[in-house]
Order: structure tokens, then C-alpha cells, then sequence
């Protein structure tokens, strides 16, 4: 069981990280929504406990045993993933809004 504090923090934690790294994505490679994509990668990256040659040895246990561990995840951990991806989404609308008001970014 994880205390109120940590989760807090967590959250906190992971969506400034989060926003910040798209933020930075976002201005060098232009591409407003990178790391809305990359970031369900990175969930699976910090979810995953196997090791990455069984994905090529036995594919079907490995990616069973990924999935059931999402499943599996308490509700704590799903919140502190998605104010992650909040934070990775937001990092997109801030880019295009700045864009949009003619600020160029690089």
C-alpha cells in the first residue's frame, strides 16, 4: 500500500517530468505530439519485469505475463501513470498554442 504523500508527490513527480520532456521533444523535433506516442512505450518500459530476450525467446508467455502485469496494477500506480500522459498531452497543447500565437521554437 503506498502512503498519500507518495502518491502526491508521484503525481506531481511524473507529470512535470513528463510535460517538461515532451516540452523539450516537442521544440527541437517539431512534431507537436511525440511524446503522446512514446509515452504508452514508457509505461510498458516501467511496468515490464521480464527480460527483453524473452520477448524474441517466447513471445506469447512474455507479452501474456506484461499484460496480466498491467492488468494487475493497483489504482494508485494507474493514477500516477496518467497524470504522466497528462502532463505529456498538455506539453502538446502548450507547443501548439504557443505556435499558434507566433512564438517559434527553434
Amino acid at each position: 500500500m503506498i502512503s498519500l504523500p507518495v502518491v502526491i508527490i508521484s503525481v506531481v513527480l511524473f507529470f512535470v517530468l513528463f510535460f517538461g520532456i515532451g516540452f523539450l521533444l516537442n521544440m527541437l523535433l517539431r512534431m507537436s505530439w511525440i511524446m503522446a506516442v512514446i509515452y504508452p512505450i514508457v509505461c510498458l518500459f516501467i511496468v515490464n519485469k521480464e527480460k527483453w530476450i524473452r520477448y524474441v525467446e517466447a513471445p506469447g508467455e512474455a507479452f501474456s505475463g506484461l499484460f496480466d502485469r498491467v492488468a494487475s496494477l493497483a489504482a494508485a500506480d494507474i493514477f500516477i501513470l496518467a497524470s504522466g500522459m497528462a502532463g505529456a498531452l498538455l506539453s502538446g497543447i502548450t507547443i501548439k498554442a504557443l505556435r499558434k500565437r507566433g512564438y517559434q521554437m527553434f
